[in-house]
This record gives C-alpha cells, sequence and structure tokens, in this order.
C-alpha cells in the first residue's frame, strides 16, 4: 500500500437511534437493523464494551472529545443549542466571538499552531455563510479544521423558511470533506469520518447537520480516532531522486509547507548538512527551516531573500521537500529571475495531484516530507557524494551571498522609487523597512507571528526569521485581508506559553478589529502590530503605477486605533519612534501572560514597496473621447 500504515484502525459501527418525532421518511436503510444492533463489543473510547444510549448531541460531544477537542469557537444559536450545553461536562470550552469569520480565522489558527483540529460552529443560514472566506483560507493553508454547520431542520428542507440555505453547495470547492448528517442515528460515525478525513486530507472537514437532528435517543459507539501514516513514497522514485543528489555538484532544498505539516524539519537538517546544501523557505513559509542556521538563506518569492533567490539560481538539483511549488512563490523578484531552468527538480508532495503541476520536474514523490527526507538520507548514507568535492567552495558562495544580503537590507532603510522618496521626504513618521528591522531585532525567539495581506505586510516576509515550525501563518494563496488577528488568538488558545503577533495594515484592520471584544471578553492576551500609513497600500501602488496617480478609493481617514483598542478594553499604544518600536513589541508581549490583548498602532510614512506582481495588470487604453484624460 506504498508504505500507508494505520496507527489505529478500526470498523465504525452504524448507531441504532430511536429519534424523538422524527418520521419514517427519513430511514436511510438502516432501520431494519435490531434494536439490540449486533453491535460490535469494541470498546468505545470511554472503556465500555459495545454501544451507549445517548442523544444525538451526546454522541458529537462524545465524538469531539474523542479527538481532543477542547476549545470551539463560534457565536451562541439555537441550532446546536442542545449540544452546546454540554460542552463543559466534556471539558469543552466555548470560545464567542464577534463574528463567524473570526471563528473559522481562529480555528485556523488553532490548528495551524498545535498540529490539531480547529473547531468552529454557527447558527444555520447566515451564521455559517459568515464562515466561507475564512474556510477558503484554511483549504490553502491545510488547516485541519472541522466546521461543524447546522441547517435547517429536515422537516422544513426547501420551504424557504427562516435562516434556510443549501449550505453543502457553498463549501464544495473550499472542504477536502463533506459529511452530511442524514439520519440522527448515523451523528457518531459522520462526525468521527469528519475529523479522520480533516487529519488525513489535511484541509477542512464540513460536519452538515439538520437541526432537529441533534434530538432523540441513540445506541452509539464512539470511534476511536483513525490516522493513517502516508509513508515516504515509491521506492523506485526514491532511489532516482537520490542517484540525482548524489551526482549534483550544487544541491539546493526548497523546504515547503509539507515539512512544518509532517514534522520533518529535524530530517530536513540533516539531509542539507549531508548534502552541505543551501535550504530556501518557500514562499510564506518562513519557518520550515531553522533561521540561526548556516545554511539557511530565506524565503523566495515576493519581497523575499536575494541570497535565496541567488543561490537557488546556481543550482543543478534542487529537492523541492514539501512543497506544490505554488506559482506565486516562484515568480521573480527584485529584478531576478532567479528560477533554474536547466536544474534537475525532485518534488515531494503528499498530494499527487502537485507534483508536476506548476514547474516541469524530473522525479515526483507522493509521499510524507519528514519519510521521504529520512528515506532520502538513509539511501544517500555511505555514498560518494559529488558535491562533496566543492564544498568548501559552495559553503564560501553561500555565506557571501546570506552576508550581501543582509548588508543590502540593513542599508535598505526606506523605499526609493520616486513617489516613496517624494511623499517620505516631510513626514514626521518612520520608514517602513526601518521599523520592520525593529521589530525583528526585538521578536522573542519563540513567537508566533500571522500576517495579514498588504504592502507593509508583503515588505515584512524579508524580516521574518524563525526558529522552530508552527511559527509563521500567513494567508497563503487565498489573500484575504482580515486573515492575521483571529489567526494569532486561535494560535494563542493553542499555545498559551508562546507569544503571538498579529502584523495588519491600517486598511485591513477594519475587518478583523471586531474581534477586540473577543480579546477583552475572553482575556486572549495577543499582541496587535498595526501599520498605520493611511491607505490601502498594495492598490495604492498600483494607481502609481500604472493610473498616473489618480487615487480612488486608497486614502484612509482613520481615528486613533490605540484609542480604540481601549475603547473595546483592551491595551493601546502609538509608536512614533524607531527607538520606541523594540520597547512597546516587548511590553505587549509581557502583558500577554495576564491574558491583556495590546495593539500598537505603528506610524509610518506612506512610501510603498515593489508590487505583488507587474503582470496582473497593463496601462490603461481608452477608445471613449470622454475617458481620454484617464490614461
Amino acid at each position: 500500500m506504498g508504505g500507508l500504515r494505520a496507527a489505529h484502525f478500526f470498523w465504525r459501527v452504524r448507531k441504532q437511534c430511536r429519534s424523538a418525532g422524527t418520521s419514517a421518511d427519513h430511514d436511510d436503510g438502516v432501520n431494519d437493523l435490531p434494536d439490540n444492533g449486533n453491535l460490535s463489543q469494541e470498546k468505545n473510547v470511554s472503556g465500555n464494551s459495545g454501544a451507549q444510549r445517548m442523544t444525538p448531541s451526546e454522541a458529537l460531544v462524545e465524538t469531539l472529545a474523542a479527538n481532543g477537542v477542547t476549545d470551539v469557537f463560534g457565536i451562541v444559536g439555537s441550532a446546536y443549542m442542545d449540544a452546546l450545553d454540554i460542552f463543559p461536562a466534556a471539558g469543552i470550552r466555548f470560545i464567542p466571538v464577534a463574528h463567524e469569520q473570526g471563528a473559522a480565522h481562529m480555528a485556523d489558527g488553532y490548528a495551524r499552531a498545535s498540529g490539531r483540529h480547529g473547531v468552529c460552529i454557527a447558527q444555520n443560514g447566515p451564521g455559517i455563510t459568515n464562515f466561507v472566506t475564512a474556510i477558503a483560507a484554511a483549504y490553502w493553508a491545510h488547516s485541519p479544521v472541522v466546521f461543524i454547520t447546522p441547517e435547517t431542520g429536515s422537516m422544513t428542507m426547501g420551504l424557504g423558511g427562516f435562516q434556510e440555505t443549501e449550505q453543502l453547495p457553498i463549501f464544495s470547492k473550499i472542504t477536502r470533506f463533506q459529511g452530511h448528517v442524514n439520519n440522527p442515528k448515523r451523528m457518531a460515525e459522520i462526525a468521527a469520518r469528519c475529523f479522520d478525513r480533516a487529519m488525513l486530507e489535511m484541509g477542512p472537514a464540513q460536519l452538515n447537520i439538520p437541526r432537529d437532528y441533534f434530538y432523540g435517543e441513540c445506541n452509539a459507539v464512539i470511534a476511536p480516532p483513525m490516522r493513517i501514516g502516508r509513508g515516504p513514497g515509491d521506492a523506485r522514485a526514491l532511489d532516482e531522486a537520490a542517484a540525482l543528489l548524489a551526482s549534483a555538484k550544487f544541491p539546493v532544498i526548497l523546504a515547503g509547507g509539507g515539512v512544518i505539516l509532517a514534522e520533518g524539519a529535524r530530517e530536513a537538517v540533516q539531509l542539507a548538512e549531508l548534502l552541505h546544501a543551501p535550504v530556501c523557505n518557500s514562499y510564506l513559509h518562513n519557518d520550515s527551516f531553522p533561521a540561526s542556521h548556516p545554511l539557511w538563506c530565506g524565503p523566495l518569492g515576493y519581497q523575499g531573500s536575494k541570497a535565496a533567490m541567488k543561490l537557488i539560481a546556481q543550482a543543478d538539483v534542487v529537492l523541492a521537500l514539501g512543497t506544490r511549488l505554488g506559482p506565486f512563490g516562484t515568480l521573480p523578484q527584485h529584478g531576478l529571475d532567479y528560477w533554474p531552468a536547466s536544474a534537475r527538480i525532485i518534488q515531494v508532495d503528499a498530494d499527487a495531484k502537485m507534483l508536476g503541476l506548476v514547474k516541469p520536474i524530473s522525479v515526483g514523490i507522493n509521499g510524507d516530507a519528514k519519510a521521504a527526507a529520512a528515506a532520502l538520507l538513509e539511501r544517500l548514507a555511505g555514498r560518494t557524494l559529488a558535491c562533496s568535492a566543492n564544498k568548501a567552495e559552495r559553503s564560501q558562495r553561500i555565506a557571501a551571498e546570506k552576508s550581501a544580503w543582509e548588508q543590502e537590507l540593513g542599508a535598505w532603510t526606506h523605499e526609493r522609487d520616486p513617489f516613496s522618496i517624494e511623499v517620505a521626504k516631510s513626514s514626521k513618521y518612520m520608514h517602513p523597512r526601518q521599523m520592520l528591522r525593529e521589530l525583528e531585532q526585538a521578536m522573542p525567539k519563540n513567537a508566533m507571528v500571522a500576517t495579514d495581506i498588504g504592502n507593509v505586510c508583503s515588505v515584512a516576509n524579508s524580516y521574518l526569521r524563525f526558529e522552530q515550525p508552527r511559527s509563521m501563518f500567513a494567508a497563503m494563496s487565498f489573500g484575504n485581508c482580515g486573515y492575521a488577528f483571529p489567526v494569532a488568538c486561535g494560535a494563542k488558545i493553542a499555545a498559551p506559553d508562546r507569544p503571538a503577533i498579529a502584523y495588519v495594515g491600517d486598511g485591513a484592520w477594519g475587518i478583523s478589529l471586531n474581534e477586540l471584544l473577543t480579546c477583552a471578553r475572553e482575556q486572549i492576551g495577543v499582541t496587535v502590530i498595526v501599520f498605520n500609513n493611511g491607505q490601502w497600500g498594495a492598490e495604492k501602488k498600483n494607481h502609481v503605477d500604472f493610473y498616473s496617480r489618480r487615487f480612488n478609493a486608497v486614502n484612509l481617514d482613520s481615528p486613533s486605533w490605540a484609542a480604540v483598542a481601549k475603547a473595546f478594553g483592551c491595551a493601546g499604544v502609538t509608536v512614533d519612534r524607531l527607538a520606541d518600536v523594540g520597547p512597546a513589541l516587548l511590553a505587549a508581549v509581557n502583558a500577554q501572560s495576564e491574558g491583556k490583548c495590546t495593539v500598537i498602532e505603528m506610524m509610518l510614512t506612506q512610501e510603498l514597496g515593489d508590487p505583488f506582481r507587474r503582470d496582473a495588470l497593463s496601462k490603461p487604453v481608452r477608445h471613449l473621447e470622454k475617458y481620454q484624460a484617464y490614461t
């Protein structure tokens, strides 16, 4: 079975249920089982043999407990109140949020920080549709989020009743699995399958439950979690990859999110050290390899490391370990078209559909990044490596490129394009790059940082360095504003002993600031860095480059965000001097231990970094006479 192994494998037992008030019309073919069930005598998670009498609500909550769920995010609603009522008895904390999008983002952050399931729930209809954006973000982040979606009662579905909509089609393209409880008899079975599939597929799973199916009585077995190991991949492909690496004179490793998800950082380091290969982080996965390691070179992609780009450009063999080689993460940057067109590419990914999808590859390995790295280490051990002959020369080259980039980054105190020079000249506020450098130098080594979408947040990619996995949480390919703050909240709840910090622009801040209420009410200690430059920076850059500075809807006139934070019951600090950046961050991080959320409002010039991509727009062309001035 291609190296698959079962840590826990079991037969799930169908349930017998007598649902109060449920018509026989809802029989799904299991009512013909005898009432004693002929149920397996396998012990359930409570230690009891066979089935136990319980309600569907109890079956759901017991399944949550069986999967180690201790925290659920959402807004209280009548649709699932019967299950919510018994959360405390199961040791489950319900965290009420200000908006359901925030709940799903928090579940995402919780999952990304912990490696466990993140769980959220909401009221049917409008509460559930508010999940959509956050679930799409979790989908692209490969987060095992289980989102529970109570829906209109089974007897009124299709009649256009209160808070009714078809909830399964809405999420069909942004989930890895959808489970629909089509009979209350199957509550425990289908709920458990959603939890299993979220881990197996590494992505969101939807558990859709008609609201009347929480009630009744069941004979249910609560099955233990099923976890399937992926294994290293096909032996022949691993042999081919090992042969390529052994013959490589300048191998480079690109460490992706799969290294983090597989907990394979140690194996990645060992493989890099064996080959003495420079290691690049894939885009927005700056935590996939320790930044203090001599072979670390920094991230590729937008606002990434020139050292990483210049080194991978020299590669004759690239090991893309746990990365889909997404298009946005391999685009030219800093004027460098760095992807090595003539190099042999070995791609390792747990999803076979990603192999060779974006970039041509020489060897594709459908396997777990950790297991594949270990298998390659085993194959390369004791083997003659061509790269050993030039190890000293490559070591000097790696060190030189890293040193040159650090010197350039240190001297890059402000943006140098004409617009940025003009707007910064008369400003009394801080240059964004200098401020980001101060944050980098003051950042606690075990910090978790969530980044939003925007110009300054993107420039921060050059300054975010981490020593351990599960430390950087970005909105990934979906790129939605309003992501960072609630994700940081979820991460903090999952890892309360680690500092949690969110980077947010002042435009995107308006989307998620309502969760300050959640932090104040629930005493969630998070630090929010709001980059206040009075603009939607990423879009304003397009106006500068393509639309002759005809600014439309990009300039922002906002209140004091520090004062707003205080009004919500949190702490607020305004910083406009570089000397105060580090102390403000450290003070806010210290306050996290007291459950205090702090907003640090960084006052910045309006200078702008390079755009996301210059090929996304074209110079405007106008044919009608009244629009001729708009070119």
